[in-house]
């Protein structure tokens, strides 16, 4: 009676933890919009302690003035971009916007002579009539902006508190671990953390090239608005795969209306600026830094967003490389031994 009573107990326990588990995950799916907005605040303490760590280190400044400096730096350098190009980058902006849909109209025309015209004129109708739903729904769209407004603002905020005191938070996190396994646990934190902020640095670098390319090549064609369009293919390229087919789209569809040499010579550019970046921007920027295999970014872009929506895609590559980074430190080097595991960003670590 008492093995009876006993495996009864154990029964119970496992029971037990399996439900804890399952409404520990559920309620972690539940709440899968603020693990994201977490991880966007983790990125902005990233990028400016990646400004605030150099000062630190080099010149001494006390580790709050430092923020407060990478602070004032971001916003210095965006209300200059602003005041410099921010008047032309508007009214480009709105050629662009108001140039779409009659370049879209002639672009429908022009496909209604084609051999499969009743097809794509029926796919063009029903996104039409999506539209026309997308515009009943205008008021919740303000209303979602909003709040999306507030969100990004609270992530900042967030964000610069993390920076002010980052050892606090991930000691905090730290806390929740056994004794034992802190130390190694706070090796692949602090490794995470430079994987991450060597690709935005590498990012960053690859966003202005290729925006500067891609406006510099729109000029050239004659292409409307190619400030602007530029500005938004340096944008896109924080979303791999997804924010440049994006960012080509309304530049394609404006060039349309040009004429076909116009078309395919737009067409080339972005073909060509997105070979160059693969090929030659990302491989030389992203030398000793963090990077992550091409093929598990694109079922990190894929996956992350089934699961999390527009955040998900968003920041599928920074999570990606976070989980492959831990990934690697906890599993292939700890558990496999594998001699040839490499972290990602470790040139970078280890240089002086």
């Amino acid at each position: 009676m008492e093995a009876l009573n006993g495996s009864t107990r154990s029964i119970l326990k496992l029971a037990v933890a399996f439900v804890a588990v399952y409404l520990i995950a559920l309620g972690a799916m539940k709440l899968a919009s603020l693990w994201m907005l977490v991880f966007g605040a983790v990125l902005v303490a990233v990028i400016l302690r990646g400004i605030a760590d150099p000062l630190v280190n080099r010149l001494r400044f006390p580790d709050g003035l430092a923020v407060a400096v990478a602070v004032l730096a971001v916003v210095a350098v965006i209300g200059g971009i602003g005041t410099l190009f921010g008047h032309r980058i508007s009214a480009q902006a709105s050629q662009v916007s108001l140039a779409l849909p009659g370049a879209w109209s002639v672009l429908q025309t022009r496909l209604a002579a084609s051999p499969f015209a009743s097809e794509i004129i029926g796919q063009l109708k029903a996104l039409g009539s999506e539209a026309g739903r997308a515009l009943a729904l205008a008021p919740r769209i303000a209303l979602d902006l909003a709040a999306g407004l507030t969100t990004l603002i609270l992530v900042l905020v967030a964000g610069v508190f993390l920076a002010l005191h980052p050892a606090q938070v991930r000691d905090g996190v730290l806390a929740l671990a056994p004794l034992p396994a802190r130390p190694r646990l706070r090796e692949v934190l602090n490794a995470c953390g430079h994987a991450l902020k060597g690709w935005l640095r590498a990012q960053l670098v690859s966003m202005v090239l290729v925006g500067s390319i891609v406006g510099g090549g729109l000029a050239l064609v004659g292409v409307p608005g190619p400030l602007a369009l530029g500005l938004f293919a340096g944008l896109a390229q924080f979303v791999p795969i997804v924010g440049p087919i994006a960012s080509a789209f309304p530049a394609l569809v404006i060039a349309a209306i040009a004429g076909l040499d116009t078309f395919l010579v737009t067409l080339a550019l972005y073909v060509g600026v997105s070979q160059l970046e693969a090929n030659l921007i990302t491989p030389l920027v992203q030398r000793n830094l963090a990077s992550l295999p091409v093929v598990l970014g694109i079922f990190a872009v894929v996956g992350l967003g089934l699961l999390f929506g527009p955040l998900g895609v968003l920041f599928a590559t920074p999570l990606a490389l976070t989980a492959y980074t831990a990934i690697t430190m906890l599993y292939r080097q700890d558990v496999l031994k594998d001699p040839d595991a490499r972290v990602p960003g470790q040139g970078e670590q280890d240089r002086p």
